[in-house]
C-alpha cells in the first residue's frame, strides 16, 4: 500500500510518463480508500486543465490584436 508521500508522487509522474501495471494499481487502490488523495488529484487536474487555458487565451489575445 503506497503513502500518501508516494501516491502524490506517482501522481505526478502519471502526467510525465506511462506508469507501470503494478503503479496503476497501487495508486488506484490508495485512491480508493484516501479521500485526501483524491482531492489532490482532483485539485491537481484542474490546475493543469487551468494554466492550459491560461496560456491559449494569451495565445488568442494576441492573433486578435487585444
Amino acid at each position: 500500500m503506497l503513502s500518501c508521500k508516494e501516491a502524490t508522487h506517482v501522481m505526478s509522474a502519471a502526467h510525465e510518463r506511462e506508469l507501470g501495471l503494478r503503479e496503476r494499481i497501487a495508486l488506484r487502490l490508495h485512491l480508493l480508500m484516501c479521500r485526501g488523495c483524491r482531492n489532490y488529484e482532483r485539485q491537481m487536474d484542474f490546475l493543469r486543465r487551468a494554466c492550459g487555458r491560461v496560456g491559449t487565451s494569451t495565445a488568442d489575445d494576441k492573433a486578435s490584436g487585444d
